[in-house]
């Protein structure tokens, strides 16, 4: 066995011997690199040296990597902060109203509240809430609306004028500027009953709703 075999031999040991040290060497791959091309100088030879060309792209090569290793390692720790920070701020929210996106809403006493966001303003607005079964028990003329985040309420009275039951509604929304239907997203209103850390943001608990991210909370209350 020549001497750049044994040293391989040293630097990736193979049975048990690769058992008990294997832990160590991969702790540090940039310093068994450098042994290994220290080792490969060394034991050149003399009439056909390593190119310095090649040599010092491999310690390029080696410093990138070492580089993105640690870039990693420290945007991990930067999002772990902010995912921390996300969900302490998310926790003054438990108590609180908030709308999120949804379509339903409950009608409690005679009450029942809900949202519309419109992309731009809109010169006609209304409103259709149906019941469990998916029919129409009122529409609501809203008018015009300016663009942006807009609540509306109903007091139970459905367009027979009768009483509805308290209960939770659906509802729907008919949006147009001009000629021209202007799509609407509709916002649920809802309680937050509690907050959990999540893999990228925190999550709230918000009951019959369901659990919502903190980035989707619309408006608070």
């Amino acid at each position: 066995m020549n001497s750049v075999q044994e040293t391989n031999t040293q630097l990736f040991p193979t049975g048990n011997a690769a058992a008990t040290s294997g832990k160590k060497e991969e702790l540090d791959p940039q310093d068994r690199f450098l042994k290994l091309l220290v080792t490969q100088m060394q034991n050149q030879d003399p009439l056909n040296p390593v190119d310095n060309a090649e040599v010092t792209s491999q310690l390029a090569q080696i410093s990138t990597v070492t580089g993105i290793d640690k870039l990693n390692d420290t945007l991990q720790l930067l999002l772990a902060d902010v995912e921390d920070s996300r969900t302490i701020e998310a926790a003054a929210l438990v108590g609180r109203d908030v709308l999120v996106p949804g379509t339903t809403m409950s009608l409690d006493n005679g009450a029942a509240m809900a949202g519309i966001e419109l992309p731009q303003s809109v010169d006609k607005l209304s409103v259709t809430i149906l019941d469990s079964s998916g029919i129409a028990v009122r529409t609501m003329d809203l008018g015009a609306q300016t663009a942006g985040i807009s609540k509306f309420a109903w007091d139970g009275v459905t367009d027979s004028g009768t009483a509805a039951a308290n209960g939770d509604y659906s509802f729907a929304v008919n949006a147009t500027q001009g000629d021209k239907e202007i799509t609407a997203s509709t916002l649920a209103l809802g309680s937050v009953s509690s907050v959990s850390p999540g893999e990228h943001d925190a999550v709230l608990d918000m009951g019959r709703l369901g659990f919502i991210g903190f980035s989707d909370v619309k408006q608070i209350f």
